[in-house]
């Protein structure tokens, strides 16, 4: 006789969590640890708040020479600079360049002259990839890489893959907006619920819709995650306009269905910024995906492939 298990952990600067059927207790705490194991290996690598870390250290040398990188780093950084082309800039994986002058916590926001003298710096075009070296650098000084928008999803796939290898396969692995479903609730498909924007904080039960879902990557960007709320009432946010440096507005929220959350993550921001009719352009153009988006307005659009009918 199996049953279900659910662990929980604080990592990548948010609540990562754990659901899986299992024959016996053994196979879910291996699973557990293999898990958490993963987030905190892929936060040791990419965090941008840890100055130690590998992205740090690559922020830090690559304006000078090009920096030797790890396999798990190159990759996370090549795919986000393919969603930077394929979002024509709207997903800029140099958003870290201006991005760092904002503190969430504090509730402080950079001022006009500190954003215009940082603003050239994001140009995801600037960042250079030597496949067979497995080096990067930076064309120009300032340059900052962020991954805060796509290394949750790096993370989540990865998790996924270890819950395959111990032999796991009706299992949930979240991450803040960022989750990954295992096959389906026993005979039963997951019911995914996407959060209300203006709902309160730790709500479980207020949803703007609930899907029914199996073998799905789901990422969710909103101006709700992080943000505080200025002297002038305005919301700031951590979703950047690359063009500006501040913080997007017309979107409340982005969901993104796909197959691995290394692209719905970034795919998400990218909506986000892009607004609501070129983001669905992009996504009915993608194969594989389908998207969710509710606006300032809070009206709900889709996707072709979620539209109800007429």
């Amino acid at each position: 006789m199996g049953e279900w298990h659910w662990f929980s952990t604080e990592s990548m600067t948010t609540k990562v969590e754990l659901e899986l059927w299992s024959v016996d207790l053994a196979q879910a705490q291996q699973a557990k640890q293999a898990v958490f194991e993963v987030f905190a290996e892929v936060n040791e690598r990419m965090s941008a708040y840890n100055e130690a870390s590998e992205l740090s250290e690559l922020n830090r040398m690559a304006d000078k020479q090009a920096v030797l990188v790890s396999s798990s780093l190159l990759d996370v950084v090549k795919k986000s600079l393919a969603l930077s082309r394929l979002s024509q800039g709207a997903f800029d994986v140099t958003f870290g360049s201006v991005g760092f002058l904002y503190d969430y916590r504090a509730g402080t926001q950079p001022d006009d002259q500190m954003i215009s003298s940082q603003l050239p710096s994001i140009d995801y075009r600037t960042v250079l990839v030597d496949d067979k070296a497995r080096t990067i650098r930076y064309s120009r000084p300032g340059v900052r890489v962020g991954l805060g928008g796509i290394a949750k999803g790096y993370a989540v796939d990865l998790a996924i893959g270890e819950l395959k290898r111990i032999g796991v396969q009706n299992a949930r692995v979240s991450a803040g907006g960022d989750m990954r479903l295992l096959g389906d609730r026993r005979g039963r498909p997951w019911i995914v619920g996407i959060r209300d924007p203006r709902s309160p904080k730790d709500s479980k039960t207020e949803h703007a819709v609930a899907l029914p879902l199996v073998d799905t990557a789901v990422s969710t960007s909103g101006d709700y995650e992080r943000y505080f709320i200025d002297e002038q009432g305005r919301r700031i946010h951590h979703i950047l306009s690359p063009k500006t440096g501040r913080p997007v507005g017309g979107i409340q929220s982005v969901t993104i269905l796909g197959n691995e959350t290394l692209d719905t993550d970034g795919l998400s921001t990218a909506v986000f910024v892009l607004g609501v009719e070129k983001g669905l352009a992009l996504i009915d153009s993608l194969t594989g995906f389908d998207a969710i988006i509710i606006d300032a307005n809070r009206k709900m659009h889709y996707s072709q492939g979620l539209a109800p009918p007429p």
